[in-house]
């Protein structure tokens, strides 16, 4: 499927590149690597795009964040979720935790191999680096607590993790069950993957309220109100980076010229004197 996938993928280049300069390969990962290196080696150089990739997360806050159980928890439920796809991308093999958790499950299931595929160190190669932006989808957030209990599942997913997921019944409830407003989840998700990947270029490609209610007439002010806060707590992402350059740049430049006036003063006063 990845080489018929690939050769979709260059018809596309070939068609539309002269006017599409940015390609997403997928929403849900699969051949993502062969269409990257194929826009590489064939089109970069005519077309002059970029080639990402869009994952999906909601962002996993602790519980309890002075317990380190919890925020262990934390982790693997982000690691589970985005670093599952990313970071074979941008570190080229899944989350330590990833290995860890399923190999452990694995063995304790009774099998001789981990239920997660191993890349080969020619598979790493070939996979890392591929993606020259982070797509970002993300709608809603949850706790996280350890589980301490044993699951009841069989091998999945949901028992890897080793996590329960909670809800604040104060967040704003919206038209799906699953989906809550808590704006500044969006925003350490955004900071999360901003550290974690090493400061990619980012696109949000994906995130909405669903309808609350059914009415004749235009009624989705809590529409309104959650894209309002996401698109707020998305804006404060690049004061960052501007706090950073006005300490780095502006204050420095700043305290030179003040120097350079006093000196300046000092003379000319010392001039009128004598």
């Amino acid at each position: 499927m990845t080489s018929y996938f690939s050769d979709y993928a260059d018809l596309c280049f070939e068609v539309f590149g002269d006017r599409v300069k940015h390609w997403i390969t997928f929403s849900d990962p699969r051949a993502h690597a062969h269409a990257w290196h194929s826009y590489r080696k064939k089109w970069r150089s005519k077309q002059q795009g970029l080639v990402g990739i869009s994952l999906n997360c909601d962002w996993g806050e602790p519980v309890d964040i002075s317990n380190p159980k919890d925020v262990e928890a934390a982790e693997r439920y982000l690691q589970f979720c985005l670093g599952w796809f990313a970071n074979p991308i941008y570190a080229g093999d899944y989350p330590e935790v990833m290995k860890d958790q399923i190999g452990r499950k694995s063995a304790e299931q009774g099998l001789d191999m981990s239920r997660l595929p191993v890349f080969s160190l020619q598979e790493k190669s070939y996979i890392k680096g591929t993606s020259d932006f982070l797509g970002l989808g993300h709608f809603t957030t949850r706790y996280i607590t350890e589980r301490n209990y044993p699951s009841r599942q069989g091998p999945s997913y949901q028992n890897d993790r080793d996590l329960v997921e909670l809800v604040d019944p104060n967040w704003p409830d919206l038209g799906s069950n699953w989906l809550y407003s808590v704006p500044w989840g969006f925003r350490r998700l955004l900071n999360f993957a901003q550290t974690q990947y090493g400061d990619p270029p980012i696109y949000v490609t994906e995130n909405g309220a669903s309808q609350k209610e059914h009415c004749t007439q235009l009624c989705d002010e809590w529409r309104i109100h959650y894209l309002k806060g996401y698109i707020n707590e998305m804006l404060k992402e690049p004061l960052l980076s501007h706090m950073h350059m006005v300490s780095e740049i502006v204050v420095p430049t700043v305290c030179t010229l003040c120097t350079l006036i006093a000196a300046l003063l000092l003379m000319l006063l010392l001039k009128s004197q004598s």
